[in-house]
């Protein structure tokens, strides 16, 4: 079963699933996600590199983790997404509500 890593940069939290982000998986990001963002004050980074594709739960969980930090004047930031997900976010119109960034590192330089 595909799992969640956590890597903090300084005062930036990184996630990374490793698998599509579906439902179980996106359960376990939002757990992780909201259980440590807040000691970070919302320095949030989802590295997407490992996830191919998503489902509408996983897009659930990025719209409800943007509007928790939006509501404290941060913002998500997404890194390594696939066309595949780039995709689905254009096909879905959600692709303004979110940072993207090539890779994991230049979103977590984007908070400097």
């Amino acid at each position: 079963m595909p799992g969640i890593s956590e890597e903090r940069h300084g005062a930036v939290l990184v996630i990374k699933p490793d698998g599509p982000l579906v439902q179980d998986e996106a359960e376990a990001l939002a757990e992780a996600a909201l259980g440590s963002s807040r000691d970070l004050l919302g320095r949030l980074t989802i590295d997407l590199s490992a996830s191919p594709y998503i489902d509408s739960i996983g897009l659930e969980t990025l719209l409800d983790l943007a509007d928790e930090l939006d509501a404290s004047g941060q913002t998500l930031r997404l890194a390594g997404v696939s066309a595949t997900v780039r995709e689905v976010m254009d096909l879905t119109g959600l692709t303004n509500r979110f940072e993207f960034h090539e890779d994991a590192n230049l979103a977590v330089r984007s908070f400097l």
